[in-house]
């Protein structure tokens, strides 16, 4: 016969799992975040080193774009200029949304603020003012004085720099920026192809050009409404597209149409939209990442050597 088992021995039977202190809690890790994981890849690479391959990127991605540009427009008789630039940005908002919700290359950033949302569609509405202007100004005055033009391109930098965010150059820098502007103006005074209507598109687009590079920096070093530079092109991309689409419209007529009636008939045009566009997507990227680790103000510098450096192939 089975004896009753008391309840202290029924209770000893299925004791209770020891308590844990405090103390022997175990710590398990959090898992890290895209954007710290994005960190502690960067922290890697020197600073240095990152900052010089941002702008070797920046360099031969924009010398390839102009170059493909080039034969488009001049060579290939494609001449829609505004329309390229649309697929450009299309491109953009594309490549940068495929890096950042499939590939995951860096962390989603949404809109904080109204007030930074005007920030970026002032940015698209820069950037399209400045691209109409540049392509304007190319039916009335020559490409070298175009480019001669754009050389001052640093100064208008300095001047916005300084009104919208109070920051000062040393006095170097304000004299060396000096001896470029009046260049300019005796230069313009000697152009036997002067046009006042060009040049003034042409000063326009210059000035678009460095405002946009003051407005991208703060944009993307702003504490309070920073974003990284493929988020920025995410949200401006697509902005500007829709910007230019009345310009391509108005100005380069059924352009689409013709676009689509050539690429049937040439595989090879296809193909050169295709890598321009995608070159113009790193064109632009580099553009937010040089100005990030740099500034705006040498963004311009650097593009005023490129241009030197152009001029210089030309003869």
């Amino acid at each position: 016969m089975v004896e009753a088992q008391s309840w202290t021995t029924r209770r000893a039977s299925n004791p209770r799992p020891p308590e844990h202190n405090d103390d022997q809690a175990l710590d398990i890790p959090v898992t890290p975040t895209a954007e710290t994981r994005h960190q502690q890849y960067d922290s890697l690479i020197s600073p240095n080193i990152l900052t010089a391959a941002i702008i070797a990127s920046w360099y031969f991605s924009n010398i390839g774009v102009l170059l493909l540009n080039k034969y488009l427009l001049s060579f290939y008789g494609y001449k829609y200029p505004i329309f390229l630039t649309m697929l450009h940005m299309l491109s953009c908002a594309a490549y940068s949304f495929l890096a950042i919700k499939w590939l995951e290359i860096v962390p989603f950033q949404q809109i904080q603020s109204r007030r930074q949302f005007l920030k970026i569609l002032a940015l698209s509405i820069i950037f399209c003012f400045s691209v109409v202007c540049g392509n304007t100004s190319l039916r009335y005055l020559p490409v070298s004085f175009n480019q001669a033009i754009g050389a001052t391109t640093p100064f208008f930098t300095a001047i916005f720099a300084f009104v919208i965010t109070c920051k000062k150059e040393s006095g170097q820098v304000y004299l060396a920026l000096v001896p470029v502007v009046l260049g300019i103006v005796l230069a313009s005074n000697s152009e036997p192809l002067f046009h006042l209507f060009g040049f003034l598109m042409c000063v326009g687009s210059t000035a678009g050009r460095a405002l946009k590079s003051v407005v991208q920096g703060l944009l993307l070093s702003s504490e309070a409404e920073k974003l990284h530079s493929m988020n920025l092109l995410l949200y401006m991309a697509p902005l500007a597209a829709m910007i230019l689409l009345p310009f391509t419209l108005y100005i380069e007529g059924n352009v689409l149409a013709v676009t689509v009636e050539k690429g049937r008939g040439d595989g090879f045009m296809v193909f050169l939209l295709i890598a321009n566009a995608t070159i113009a997507y790193l064109v632009n990227l580099t553009n937010f990442l040089v100005t990030k680790h740099t500034s705006a103000l040498t963004l311009q510098v650097l593009g005023m050597l490129r241009q030197l450096w152009l001029l210089l192939s030309l003869f």
